[in-house]
């Protein structure tokens, strides 16, 4: 068993999170800030892939969901110099979205024993939800 803080972990578990955006909040601030709030909150890869959906700020809040839900198997939220753009979604040619880490992320998570982020987003109309998993 392992220590991280005040909290003990067993097996290749190092983190988790979690997080629920509504999709409506993303679309007001979508069309309130347009192009500024996307690019400062969204990868190059995300924005593509996004851009490219019927209903892309449905897509938009389930990146959102996903990136804070990284963020919380981090530990340190977005804080100690994690930035929204460290935390990212691509997906692969079958379409499975994989959990993408850099900059002061991937530096936080090799600290805390961490390889690889796994995540699981899911969405409806109305909300987006995200389950991170940060393992050995």
């Amino acid at each position: 068993m392992t220590s991280f803080g005040k909290f003990a972990v067993s097996g290749g578990v190092v983190g988790i999170g979690t997080d629920i955006a509504e999709v409506d909040r993303i679309r007001i601030l979508i069309d309130k800030y347009s192009d500024s709030f996307i690019e400062r909150t969204f990868t190059s890869a995300e924005i593509a892939y996004c851009s490219k959906k019927t209903l892309p700020h449905m897509h938009y809040a389930a990146r959102f969901a996903a990136k804070e839900a990284m963020a919380k198997a981090l530990g340190a939220g977005f804080s100690d110099g994690v930035a929204l753009k460290d935390l990212s979604v691509e997906n692969d040619d079958a379409g499975a979205p994989h959990a993408v880490v850099s900059g002061r992320a991937l530096e936080l998570m090799h600290s805390m024993g961490g390889s690889k982020m796994l995540i699981s987003i899911s969405h409806t109309k109305q909300l987006a939800s995200a389950f991170a998993v940060m393992v050995k």
